[in-house]
């Protein structure tokens, strides 16, 4: 496109339509751009053809997606292609920016960059999986590599992208809705309490599913402490949805499930919840445990503070970088007595108290128009000067 027209056409390329951490970023990103005046397009390859999980401002765009059957490899190789055959129509083509959240979609535009049919585009690097795969950590290096230009949400990412492939990125970080996120009570609350058979508590939710970077065996050894000393706690493990196999340690976790003596309903996974039922699940916790081994950012941290519950969180980067010592209740994610402590902390007072109204200031600092204003120079610098 030739012009000086300010207001950008912009497609947002993720790896999914579910509710996944660089899923809801693409989301509220294209909301906080929208509201900026601009015109982004969110993306996703779309083999059940539902859409994607949340309405927003923005528009989104499901892309055809065809059935796969084999490993992971397969499945990832089968979406770059989807993606890759769709954006070949120029008329879905019509962009300022192309804008990939993921390996997967970063691959498709590496392609199409290399075919003539774009001319660059950019990519978030929320964090960098440790594939046991080598070619799919070829594909993600080459999603990296081939990138005109970069950004991270934590300067962990940005250093470590610096030091291990000498490409610069810049730090947008995430945001969070305080209007959708907060303390007041909702009008399906309950409802989801009784639908989940939640007790009295005290309840301490994990959100990721079973997955070993979210750390769920150590969540369950630490919650299997915890529910010594509060016989009516119960651990709710919600979400899951992700396109990796993690049937091994799903596994290993439902052995150590079995062998660890709780009563039947002290443990409840959810699966994945409608988007409508996120806030009230925020808000019925009574402690977030969030002790993850390697993380981009960690969104849910920050719905959950905004939703005045305090959360246990690794002391580790990127958490260190933008939560304070008295923000959050620290614990050694590879010690489950550590995680245990830290929640038991979390729950009572004077430290509760505490953790809550720190939490809150920290949410009402991180918000989506400022991670949205952030993208802004970058954006006009990869701009299309015409159609291919």
């Amino acid at each position: 496109m030739s012009g000086g027209s300010s207001r950008l056409r912009i497609a947002i390329l993720t790896h999914s339509t579910n509710p996944r951490g660089g899923v809801v970023h693409a989301l509220a990103l294209a909301d906080a751009l929208a509201h900026l005046g601009h015109r982004p397009v969110v993306h996703a390859p779309d083999p059940a053809g539902k859409g994607f999980f949340r309405r927003g401002v923005a528009a989104t765009r499901s892309v055809p997606a065809s059935p796969v059957s084999g490993d992971v490899v397969a499945l990832v190789e089968a979406r770059i292609a989807d993606y890759v055959r769709h954006f070949e129509d120029v008329a879905n083509r019509q962009y300022d920016v192309f804008h990939a959240q993921d390996g997967i979609s970063g691959n498709a535009l590496a392609t199409l960059k290399q075919r003539g049919l774009i001319q660059r585009y950019v990519r978030t690097v929320h964090h960098i999986d440790a594939f046991k795969d080598e070619r799919l950590c070829e594909l993600d290096r080459r999603s990296i590599v081939h990138a005109d230009s970069l950004f991270v949400v934590s300067r962990f990412w940005q250093e470590h992208l610096k030091a291990e492939m000498s490409r610069s990125a810049m730090l947008v970080g995430n945001g969070v809705d305080t209007g959708r996120y907060s303390p007041i009570a909702g009008a399906g609350d309950q409802a989801l309490r009784a639908r989940l058979g939640l007790r009295a508590g005290p309840i301490l939710l994990s959100i990721g599913g079973v997955e070993q970077r979210k750390n769920t065996l150590g969540i369950l050894e630490a919650f299997r402490q915890v529910y010594a000393v509060h016989r009516s706690a119960q651990l709710v493990i919600a979400g899951g949805a992700s396109l990796l196999d993690h049937g091994l340690y799903r596994q290993q976790f439902e052995a150590r499930l079995r062998d660890a003596g709780l009563p039947a309903g002290a443990v409840i996974e959810t699966g994945p919840l409608i988007d409508a039922d996120m806030p009230s699940l925020f808000r019925l916790a009574d402690v977030l445990l969030f002790p993850s081994l390697r993380e981009g950012f960690g969104l849910a941290v920050l719905e959950e503070m905004a939703s005045g519950v305090p959360a246990v969180v690794s002391h580790i980067a990127p958490f260190t970088e933008y939560l304070g010592p008295d923000d959050a209740a620290w614990c050694d994610p590879h010690h489950a007595g550590s995680i245990a402590d830290a929640a038991l902390s979390a729950l009572a007072e004077p430290l509760r108290s505490r953790l809550i109204a720190n939490g809150a200031r920290v949410a009402r600092h991180h918000d989506w128009s400022r991670t949205a204003t952030a993208h802004m120079a970058t954006y006009q610098d990869m701009r299309e000067v015409h159609y291919a």
